[in-house]
């Protein structure tokens, strides 16, 4: 399997655990404490915010963003929207890079006003693994209000969506 198989298959991976995450996000209803289901949300919030980022620093294009999250908090069911169509995108531009641009490296800048130098395939390993990260912390908020956290694991990623790999 070529290196962008690979990432196409995690990237897919990733928007089956965002979602996964948003939907079981959702289920934190009038019995969850109001300040954690914000903090779920600020930090989905996030997680969307840098993928928006690095979808622009892979074009070498601008952003408008100035931080790494939005001043006001979406709402669950927007951002969840917004969520699915960002994977969308990415996984669009993971398939259209052939090896030679996915090991280009190019020069952004961050929120902060640093100057940043990455390949393509760097870029889109930090978006996983940001992704992943954060991701993590929100299992946990959604454990501690007795909402049972999806099992966001590639091994579970790639039974699921190729069941036959269990026989």
């Amino acid at each position: 399997m070529s290196y962008q198989k690979h990432l196409i298959s995690l990237f897919k991976c990733k928007a089956w655990a965002d979602a996964e995450l948003h939907a079981a996000a959702a289920l934190l209803g009038d019995n969850a404490d109001p300040t954690e289901r914000h903090n779920a949300i600020r930090i989905l919030n996030h997680i969307h915010v840098v993928d928006k980022i690095f979808i622009a620093n892979l074009q070498s294009q601008k952003h408008q963003f100035t931080a790494t999250n939005t001043t006001e908090t979406p709402e669950l069911d927007k951002l969840s929207w917004a969520s699915q169509e960002t994977d969308a995108v990415l996984l669009k531009l993971v398939a259209s890079f052939n090896d030679a641009q996915l090991e280009e490296t190019l020069q952004f800048t961050f929120v902060d006003g640093d100057k940043g130098t990455m390949s393509r395939s760097e870029m889109l390993m930090h978006v996983i693994t940001h992704g992943a990260y954060h991701r993590g912390a929100v299992g946990r908020i959604l454990t501690q209000q007795a909402v049972s956290a999806p099992r966001d694991l590639y091994t579970k990623y790639l039974h699921v969506s190729e069941p036959s790999r269990r026989l």
